[in-house]
């Protein structure tokens, strides 16, 4: 059991005990009551000592937690209240309080889409008038990775809401394969963020396969009535992207031994930011390079990592992505020996530009 819940528990106690105008509470009084209710809410039966109810009544007291409660000793014996309609459930928010709602909401502003978050920073606002006569906006202190020119944001909280309320949805994609959108339905279970670009994990009616649609493909979508959504039985979505390195993954995929080589000047940054969860050192040469492994499942995302450390990364194991990224890394070496056009396309350019 948490120590902070305990003693949030015995502050609640005190506080309705305190609010009782009709009765006097002594300290021994006060260590009963509490007793009692930390055995009926938690099953706690040693009780709690005297020092214990005497630090409480302290810091209930004092501004750390922001209570600032006027509790007065009356005839050196009995515990109240000076204010009568005083409750700690009344007491405002701190102004360290509020200023740590306030970096919480900075925070979650980033992930644009959310719009209950911008709605939240509204509600910051008011509450934080109450406790400021004059609000003054500080420089940024936190910068995070965002990319306003992403499409597909706005369907972030559409998705959301129909995920929480168990909606099916009539979606219109356009995958990079098709010419023409197709609208189907769709039951979503999950979104799932990547490298600052959204997908919806799903299911298609009348397919059992779970399905990844990335949101800037979507053209539009449309709630259907609610009771026709088909929830998802297979495996928490926690433990199924567990080994996978981005979000492209069918259900019959598993994770696969993958050793990597990495040379010295590349292994400190390896070693302090794991390429995967399941990194493993598995060796260290003299000349500084480790060997690591990881344990995921061979898809797309996983050789764009590989192939992102260029040359200061070797596949050695297995085959059949130590031979997908030589092909891919000779393709790319081609590309710059291919015989470069008979006019260079400066000259074009400049040929438009003075036409």
């Amino acid at each position: 059991m948490s120590t902070n819940k305990l003693a949030l528990i015995r502050y609640k106690i005190i506080d309705q005990c305190l609010q009782q105008k009709h009765r006097k509470w002594t300290l021994e009084d006060l260590i009963e009551k509490v007793s009692d209710g930390l055995y009926e809410l938690e099953g706690i039966n040693n009780g709690v000592s005297k020092r214990t109810i005497q630090s409480d009544l302290q810091l209930m007291r004092s501004n750390k937690l922001g209570y600032n409660a006027p509790i007065i000793v009356k005839d050196r014996k009995y515990y109240s209240y000076e204010d009568p309609n005083y409750s700690i459930s009344n007491s405002p928010l701190s102004s360290v309080d509020m200023e740590k709602m306030k970096e919480a909401v900075d925070l979650l502003k980033h992930l644009n889409g959310f719009n209950f978050f911008e709605e939240m920073s509204d509600m910051i606002v008011r509450l934080e008038s109450h406790i400021y006569s004059n609000n003054t906006h500080g420089k940024s202190i936190v910068q995070m990775e965002g990319n306003p020119l992403l499409k597909g944001i706005k369907w972030i909280t559409p998705l959301y809401k129909a995920i929480k309320e168990e909606i099916p949805l009539l979606i219109k994609y356009k995958s990079f394969r098709s010419q023409q959108p197709i609208e189907k339905i769709y039951y979503p279970y999950l979104l799932k963020e990547f490298r600052n670009r959204w997908f919806l994990i799903c299911k298609q009616k009348n397919i059992d396969n779970i399905i990844t649609l990335a949101l800037d493909r979507i053209v539009d979508l449309d709630e259907m009535a609610k009771g026709g959504f088909k929830h998802y039985e297979g495996v928490n979505f926690d433990r199924y992207y567990s080994d996978v390195i981005g979000v492209t993954k069918s259900e019959k995929d598993r994770g696969q031994k993958v050793l990597l080589q990495i040379d010295k000047s590349n292994a400190p940054y390896i070693e302090t930011k794991p390429i995967h969860s399941s990194q493993q050192i598995i060796n260290r040469s003299e000349d500084g390079s480790i060997i690591i492994r990881i344990d995921v499942v061979l898809n797309l995302e996983l050789e764009r990592e590989i192939l992102g450390f260029g040359e200061c990364i070797k596949v050695l194991a297995p085959k059949s992505l130590e031979k997908r990224i030589k092909y891919r890394l000779n393709r790319a070496y081609r590309r710059y020996e291919l015989t470069p056009p008979e006019k260079p396309i400066q000259d074009k350019l400049n040929t438009s530009e003075n036409g």
